[in-house]
């Protein structure tokens, strides 16, 4: 908004907005991750996303904030894309309102919303009016007096990251009619609609496997004019690497899922790809290696945070494959001293115990759990927990982390003969997706240490009479 009404938009602003973004992205990426490990954890229903509005409401300001920080890429190295960088810092901004709108106001019931007041929801309404309204209104004014910037070929990093906001953009928008749609369906029919995973299992995810696959091309790509091919050559060893990492999951690890061995393949491809960006700007396997490893400790920190970024990405891809198409599930009624066996575990249900803390009640039960083979593995504990003060019931889930993998143990009801439902998990990988978003977060933070990115003031230089002075005493 400043920018705009001082009409100064150049690669200078994009230099100032691009650490500014950057850090806001880091935290809505682990706000993300958090939330989304709360529900895993909390919840009890076993998954790790469910496309509830709230969780929407987050995930948009995300992938604006994504296309905004590849945009201003462009902007601060091109002076290019000027229009798109400010319309996208507004609508950005503007998702992130319409989020805490949702959360706030009382119009959803969520799991995740916290609060039910109508009288607030209209305060952050009004909110919403001026700041977005008057931000458009104002990009409106402005916008006809913006020059166009630098121009670059179809075949090149900055149309690679053109192609990388059109995408996202175009997925943001798929997630906000989603979202939104019940309910304007509500207000202005009054009638009640659901759009749950199934419409964006099928919108969105078809819009991110492309992008996924074209994102270590980006890097490779030169400035302004770019060489597909080489480009392509380049990657030759990654990709035969990331296929063949989908051809081991799929012999190895379920040859029934042909869509979790691409999915595999897919986040390898990502976290080679990355590597294989640090490993050719330092020149390793063309120069010595005292040389490559000069050049390697050189490389500006932003291309170590690209890397760190992207091969995050590869790793939540590689988790949500895994877990979303090879995990086992069991849901057995079990009475004390009763076992379930699932994946070559086999977990025993010892007792149901009360226990009261400080502001709850709930019942433990406790399982032992063991490999088939008769190691033993130790306790898991899960409950159902009640919180007196506003009678919420939640669900405290055992989790067992083995390796990359989970054990995961719900409760459910008790049975008219004094069973328990239990429901057992075997969630492989999927500590991948929480460990991704934590590389993309530290990709983050390496790229604002970048030197680039940090503009000093100037050091006052000493009179040429003093410094005299000062080495004939230091001669003395």
């Amino acid at each position: 908004v400043a920018a705009l009404i001082d009409g100064r938009i150049d690669a200078a602003w994009a230099r100032w907005v691009r650490p500014w973004t950057l850090a806001a992205w880091m935290f809505l990426t682990g706000g993300i991750a958090m939330g989304s490990y709360w529900a895993y954890y909390e919840l009890g229903w076993g998954g790790f996303w469910f496309w509830d509005p709230v969780e929407n409401a987050s995930l948009l300001p995300w992938l604006g904030g994504t296309a905004l920080l590849h945009s201003a890429l462009v902007m601060e190295k091109r002076s290019a894309l000027k229009i798109w960088t400010v319309l996208l810092a507004i609508l950005t901004f503007s998702l992130s309102l319409l989020g805490t709108f949702l959360v706030r106001s009382g119009v959803l019931t969520s799991v995740h919303a916290f609060a039910t007041d109508p009288a607030r929801g209209v305060f952050i309404l009004g909110i919403l009016m001026l700041f977005i309204g008057g931000s458009l209104a104002l990009f409106a004014w402005r916008a006809g007096s913006l020059t166009a910037g630098g121009l670059f070929q179809p075949i090149s990093r900055e149309g690679a990251l053109v192609l990388n906001n059109l995408i996202l953009t175009t997925a943001t928008a798929t997630v906000l009619i989603g979202t939104l749609y019940p309910l304007l369906i509500e207000a202005l029919l009054g009638e009640k609609i659901s759009v749950g995973p199934p419409f964006f299992n099928l919108t969105f995810g078809p819009l991110m496997l492309p992008l996924l696959a074209i994102v270590p091309f980006g890097p490779l790509l030169a400035w302004k004019r770019g060489d597909l091919w080489a480009a392509s050559q380049r990657l030759f060893f990654a990709f035969g690497a990331a296929l063949l990492v989908a051809m081991l999951a799929y012999v190895v690890i379920d040859p029934s899922s042909v869509l979790g061995a691409a999915g595999i393949g897919l986040g390898a491809w990502l976290v080679l790809g990355a590597a294989t960006d640090i490993v050719l700007k330092s020149g390793f396997g063309k120069a010595t290696g005292a040389v490559a490893w000069r050049r390697l400790i050189g490389l500006p920190r932003s291309v170590f945070g690209t890397a760190l970024a992207h091969a995050g990405l590869g790793l939540t891809m590689i988790g949500i494959a895994a877990v979303s198409t090879q995990q086992e599930e069991r849901i057995v009624a079990l009475q004390p001293g009763e076992t379930v066996e699932i994946h070559g575990f086999v977990l025993r249900f010892e007792s149901l115990r009360p226990f009261t803390g400080p502001n709850y009640t709930e019942d433990q039960a406790h399982f032992v759990l063991n490999r088939v083979t008769g190691k033993p593995l130790g306790t898991v504990v899960s409950a159902k927990r009640l919180y007196q003060a506003r009678q919420m019931p939640t669900t405290e889930a055992g989790i067992r982390t083995l390796g990359l993998s989970q054990l995961y143990v719900s409760l459910g009801d008790r049975t008219p003969n004094g069973a328990l439902v239990v429901r057992v998990w075997w969630k492989p990988f999927v500590t991948l997706i929480w460990l991704g978003a934590l590389v993309m977060m530290a990709g983050g933070a390496v790229s604002l240490l970048d030197r680039r990115l940090r503009v000093g003031a100037p050091m006052p230089r000493a009179k040429p009479g003093k410094a005299k002075v000062a080495g004939e005493g230091a001669r003395g």
